[in-house]
């Protein structure tokens, strides 16, 4: 699905809607049943300006904020570059402030798509009858449910705006409230939801995306609400496994290739990607692979190289014959022949300590990896500016470096919601206590995961075990800060970071939503 523009073309209501930001806004627009759409595509097109809206900024601050504040990531500033006014050094140490321009950029993404879908529904709403009309309803309003679900992960009390045209200042709901609010969404959009997978929904939510999101909010139900749902998150899964619609795919690494979409089997939910659409960043390898690479990627553009995994998310990585271990770059380098990738640079430039009379000596350095990432200069969350720094810490290229752009923004799709992660889910609420359903056991079910990734058979299965492979199977999927706060892990320590105070398990809400509408109140701790 590598042509968005063509796949949500915005006909002149969906750009109508798309140039309307303030809500106030009196809807003065003449519409006749000459410009309402009619057909199932029509109706595709006029929803395009939310599902442009929710590709926007899902693939940069999002993932920010759900992978760098974990064990999952870190990127600290090397060599003075990608310090950011601290706000990588913020995510990673749990220091964040409200004026944290990820935690800003992400409630700003997220209430506008939300906005969207509400100009949206109700232009739509006024077309004539129809399945097609009541099925863009249906996905627009599981549009708007699924970016509430991340406003509720990630800031607790959040406000629920759903009319267009409505001036009055939001206040912030109970989390518990807005929990209730998503699942009625959810249900009562679920009868209008296409059950068609591949091709003609892909982008879009179908009947499985309803189930799969319903499942994450029973997982996390304890959380969110404080009652557990072990039971209905299992109901939820097993929709989705006894559709019959959805498979492990064989091979791991080809799901997340520049070339992905809807023939993989695996997809529930994904963002398609265009790296020549004028919106929606997805900078993946960017961020993560070392400046020494870019020839043997065939790249244009240098990469940035600031991000890398931790020692301690690494570790689970732990048998050498799953296949999810080549998702990372790791040790000594070398091109596609086999040849070293070389560096020329001197002894100082390998090692900025180094003051020996030779070190402008010139030397050839073998690219290597290391697992530690070490923070030299604390005050400015520095590793320092020499090769040895510089390649500290294992990079992630599960999402494949994409060598058809012209540019550093890429063409991999990135799934939000996948059937792996299903199978886990229900392999996880069976042991927290939910009742086992179809023959299936927590051990079959991880073990249905681990047999198509090449991974020893397990005899036996605990909560330990299913944490294990979630951070083995998803990561950068931005699910694990999600995993690591239900697990009770987020106050953990790892890399330089010390707090524990799980009043950071959600946001602050910044600054600038404060000073627009003074009834937002500040989560407590901030």
């Amino acid at each position: 699905m590598k042509n968005i523009r063509n796949t949500f073309l915005v006909l002149m209501l969906g750009s109508w809607l798309s140039s309307c930001h303030d809500l106030s806004v009196p809807v003065v627009t003449q519409l006749t049943p000459e410009i309402f759409p009619q057909t199932a595509q029509q109706f595709v097109q006029a929803a395009g300006p939310t599902y442009n809206a929710f590709r926007g900024s899902f693939a940069v601050e999002y993932f920010f904020m759900q992978s760098i504040s974990t064990d999952e990531s870190i990127m600290p500033a090397r060599g003075g570059n990608w310090y950011d006014n601290g706000r990588y050094e913020q995510h990673h140490k749990h220091s964040w402030t409200p004026d944290n321009a990820h935690v800003a950029g992400t409630w700003n993404w997220l209430t506008s798509t939300i906005s969207t879908s509400n100009q949206n529904i109700f232009l739509i709403e006024k077309a004539p009858e129809s399945a097609a009309k009541l099925t863009s309803i249906a996905e627009l309003r599981t549009m708007r449910a699924i970016c509430l679900f991340i406003m509720m992960d990630l800031w607790g009390n959040v406000p629920l705006t759903t009319t267009f045209g409505d001036a009055t200042p939001a206040t912030l709901k109970p989390r518990t409230e807005v929990f209730a609010f998503i699942e009625k969404e959810i249900k009562e959009s679920i009868p209008n939801l296409d059950p068609a997978v591949g091709q003609s929904t892909y982008g879009r939510p179908n009947l499985y995306t309803a189930y799969a999101l319903l499942a994450k909010m029973y997982m996390n139900a304890e959380v969110y609400t404080g009652t557990p749902r072990w039971n209905d998150a299992i109901s939820a899964c097993d929709q989705v496994i006894n559709s019959g619609k959805y498979a492990l795919e064989s091979d791991y690494r080809k799901m997340f290739f520049v070339d992905n979409g809807p023939q993989i089997k695996e997809f529930i939910f994904a963002i398609p990607y265009d790296a020549s659409a004028p919106n929606g960043l997805m900078f993946y390898a960017r961020y993560s692979l070392p400046r020494s690479l870019r020839a043997k990627f065939s790249l244009n553009h240098t990469p940035s190289a600031p991000m890398s995994t931790l020692p301690e998310y690494y570790a689970h990585f732990n048998d050498p014959n799953d296949v999810r271990n080549r998702q990372w770059i790791t040790g000594k380098q070398y091109l596609y022949n086999g040849s070293p990738v070389i560096v020329k640079t001197t002894k100082q430039g390998y090692d900025e300590d180094y003051a020996g009379a030779d070190k402008g000596a010139a030397i050839d350095y073998h690219v290597e990896l290391t697992p530690e990432v070490i923070i030299k200069k604390p005050a400015s969350f520095d590793t320092g500016n020499d090769e040895k720094s510089w390649n500290m810490g294992y990079r992630n290229n599960k999402f494949y470096a994409d060598s058809t752009s012209a540019t550093r923004n890429q063409n991999n799709d990135v799934p939000f919601l996948r059937y792996s992660d299903i199978l886990l889910l229900k392999a996880e609420a069976i042991l927290r206590g939910g009742a086992a359903t179809g023959g299936q056991t927590a051990l079959s079910l991880s073990n249905q995961v681990r047999t198509i990734r090449k991974a020893a058979i397990w005899t036996n299965v605990t909560l330990e075990d299913i944490y294990s492979e979630r951070c083995r199977e998803l990561a950068w999927e931005t699910w694990h800060r999600n995993d690591m706060i239900r697990f009770g892990k987020f106050e953990g320590k790892w890399g330089v970071k010390t707090d524990t105070d799980v009043r950071k398990r959600i946001f602050p809400i910044p600054t600038g939503a404060i000073q627009l509408n003074p009834l937002l109140k500040q989560n407590p701790g901030y």
